[in-house]
């Protein structure tokens, strides 16, 4: 260490003054955390109010989504209505493609239970599109008795005595055995008679799988009536039943009789409707507990397999503009078709050709479908002008001319 004489004072190195360590004093602390906490409540209050739009946006667009698929399905099942009735050039002049089951209320009842917050059935209709199997797979045979003659006029069967003859299938030229043809009809098909003009029509829902008798193929089923009529039970896409309310003879349309020329077609329809808990149509769950109490589905059903379209619907109607025979045949040059869509099936009486539940009058379907986001069970403000619920509202409707429902119309 070096040591320097300064004044005759000796000086060893050079000491720096001590400082005391650098920091917050309490106050300073405070009120920094006092400024960061508003900073912070501030924050998550712009945050909480962003999220709560975002949740309402992506609702919005989620049951936009919903409907619009929906009615995407519903328009290409429907476009379809009539498909595969048609043998060569003999197109039926009345041919039924969409049959409905309307439930709106005779009363002035809401559908709509304010206390439970649900929607009943009678806010639902119901829609049956009525196509043929596929014909390459499932052709259309000729009627006949069980001789298997082909007669026009004699080799005939008569639906109300619960059973029927066909003749054995023909694809591309090529006739199948009876066996192989029976094999393509099981108990639970629901087939269509038609005449090869088209004029008159039944339906039957075998009640076991068809076999070969003689030299036919027979079905069995529970017998018509002897005007073609039937019970809701034994035709349940009401083709020719009224919905079980009234005798459908009425429209001259529906025949028993189906000769050698004549047609049956195995059916594979197309049924719309909404499950919402008990009261809802068969196929859907009928229990207390049923959760469509709380979430009403629109469901799609076809050949027994049925999926959901869309969940949380609220309303579905299905109404058509009809074919008014305002002349004095089918064919005159007053007939027209009317402007205004019918949502009660029981009423179709225009013209002089109308009669309840005449579906072979149908010239264009409108389905309208109300949807709702899931409802919230926060204590949100928010309510909608529609039922005054914690969740959006939405509907969609579409009209669609089912393209083989009036090829023979002026």
């Amino acid at each position: 260490m070096t040591t320097t004489l300064v004044n005759n004072k000796e000086c060893v190195g050079s000491v720096p003054p001590v400082r005391a360590d650098g920091g917050f004093s309490l106050l300073e602390l405070v009120i920094a955390m006092a400024i960061f906490l508003i900073i912070s409540g501030v924050s998550f209050s712009l945050f909480n109010q962003q999220q709560a739009s975002t949740k309402l946006l992506q609702g919005q667009t989620a049951l936009n989504i919903a409907l619009r698929n929906a009615v995407a399905q519903l328009q290409m099942d429907l476009v379809a209505g009539g498909s595969g009735y048609f043998q060569g050039m003999n197109m039926p002049s009345w041919p039924v493609g969409v049959t409905i089951v309307n439930n709106m209320s005779t009363t002035n009842t809401s559908c709509y239970n304010s206390t439970t917050n649900t929607y009943g059935v009678s806010c639902f209709d119901r829609f049956n599109i009525i196509v043929a199997a596929n014909q390459t797979i499932y052709p259309a045979i000729h009627a006949t008795d069980n001789t298997g003659g082909t007669s026009g006029t004699s080799n005939c069967s008569t639906t109300s005595i619960g059973t029927a003859y066909g003749q054995a299938a023909v694809l591309n030229g090529t006739t199948w055995t009876l066996a192989n043809t029976a094999l393509e009809f099981r108990s639970g098909d629901q087939l269509l008679f038609i005449t090869n003009s088209g004029a008159k029509i039944t339906t039957a829902m075998l009640t076991s799988n068809a076999t070969v008798s003689g030299s036919a193929v027979k079905f069995t089923f529970n017998a018509t009536n002897a005007d073609g009529s039937n019970s809701l039970a034994n035709d349940p896409l009401d083709i020719t039943a009224c919905d079980g309310q009234a005798n459908c003879a009425s429209n001259n349309k529906l025949g028993n009789q189906f000769c050698g020329k004549d047609w049956i077609i195995k059916l594979a329809p197309i049924t719309y409707q909404v499950c919402s808990g008990p009261g809802s149509p068969a196929g859907c769950d009928q229990s207390s507990t049923s959760p469509d109490i709380q979430d009403p589905k629109l469901v799609r059903k076809q050949s027994g397999n049925q999926y959901v379209v869309m969940e949380q619907v609220i309303g579905f109607r299905v109404g058509a503009t009809l074919w008014n025979g305002g002349g004095a045949s089918e064919s005159s040059s007053t007939d027209s078709v009317t402007t205004s869509y019918n949502y009660l099936a029981s009423t179709y009486t225009v013209g002089t050709m109308s009669s309840p539940w005449n579906f072979s009058l149908i010239r264009s379907v409108r389905a309208s479908l109300i949807g709702r986001t899931v409802p919230s069970n926060s204590d949100s403000e928010f309510r909608n002008a529609f039922d005054q619920g914690r969740y959006q509202v939405q509907g969609v409707a579409v009209v669609v001319n089912p393209r083989n429902m009036s090829m023979n119309d002026n």
